[in-house]
């Protein structure tokens, strides 16, 4: 799998219904929020307004100045259209949106594998991208020393805190009040298990906030993602029953992977979603064993510094990793 998710391709592939797709390539939360709302009430006809959105979203992060966006994907190409970096520097392996959207805008790019702590290399002013927790890894870094070193280099600073919510672990939106070059991306619908939920989420100081909203359309997000989010937070119990849920699962799958043959490694992971290298056969081989079952994982051949071994196994309800298991224990 190139990108996760494609259920679609796959079930037409196996000659299946898209529902029949166990689908361990996508990180999106197995845990869904009870939504409270009949979308047939929903009232369409005017335009939406984002005000109680925002005032929600900044309370739950703890943010002062927001925009919101149709998806972090979105997001990503308004800011590189906004801060129109020279260079831009991305700690890889990442999510490959970046790259991507710096070859589309002709941004000269620069890859520092973080796996290798080579760290602190930046050019002065440069743009600077960050995903923490990492993908496909899950790895939660400590960047306040690094923090420190792209303040001193004058960089704009992109962190992606798109599983931030998987963890205990703090934001770094703190580091907005000091220096107004700092932004800060979530996603809504990673931890609230809606994909198809296009929802962003961009934080900075007030100063680049008014200027990001002066250069992005007025409407960008349908009222029905609205109240869709909305409705989402107000279900006071999702917090507590996605922890428990995934805690107990995530055990389950790292004994299932750690356990069988087919795995060298299964690398430490702080989300919903592990890293693991496989023994002696590639990723293509490995989801063609497992579609016997209908089951799919990402392979991470594409993900700068990891090889054709290298997969990615979302963490899912234990029925469905008992359908991996029964393959991959031999």
């Amino acid at each position: 799998m190139i990108h996760g998710g494609d259920i679609w391709s796959f079930a037409k592939e196996q000659n299946i219904e898209p529902h029949s797709v166990i689908d361990l390539s996508s990180n999106i939360n197995f845990v869904k929020p009870k939504i409270d709302i009949d979308l047939n009430r929903v009232d369409t006809s005017p335009y939406p307004t984002y005000r109680e959105m925002e005032d929600k979203i900044k309370i739950l992060y703890g943010l002062k100045d927001i925009e919101l966006f149709n998806g972090a994907t979105t997001a990503i190409s308004s800011l590189f259209r906004d801060i129109e970096p020279s260079e831009v520097v991305i700690y890889a392996p990442a999510y490959g949106e970046y790259l991507r959207t710096a070859q589309l805008m002709g941004v000269k790019s620069r890859i520092i594998n973080r796996l290798r702590d080579e760290l602190f290399d930046v050019p002065f002013g440069s743009m600077v991208i960050f995903v923490n927790p990492s993908t496909p890894d899950g790895v939660y870094y400590e960047l306040d020393e690094l923090m420190e070193y792209w303040i001193s280099r004058e960089c704009s600073i992109l962190i992606d805190e798109s599983f931030l919510q998987f963890t205990d672990f703090k934001s770094l939106s703190n580091y907005i009040e000091s220096y107004e070059r700092v932004y800060i991306l979530k996603s809504m619908t990673k931890y609230y298990g809606s994909a198809g939920v296009r929802v962003g989420v961009v934080a900075s100081s007030e100063i680049a906030i008014k200027r990001l909203k002066s250069k992005e359309p007025l409407w960008k997000i349908s009222e029905l993602d609205c109240a869709f989010i909305l409705s989402a937070l107000r279900d006071t119990t999702f917090d507590r029953l996605s922890r428990d849920k995934n805690r107990e699962a995530k055990d389950f799958l790292i004994k299932s992977l750690e356990s069988s043959s087919l795995i060298e490694r299964v690398y430490h992971s702080d989300v919903n979603f592990l890293l693991a290298r496989l023994n002696s056969v590639t990723g293509e081989e490995f989801n063609r064993l497992i579609s016997t079952k209908n089951i799919m994982v990402r392979e991470c051949y594409n993900f700068h510094g990891l090889d054709n071994r290298y997969i990615r196994v979302a963490v899912k309800s234990i029925d469905d990793l008992r359908n991996l298991t029964s393959i991959i224990l031999f």
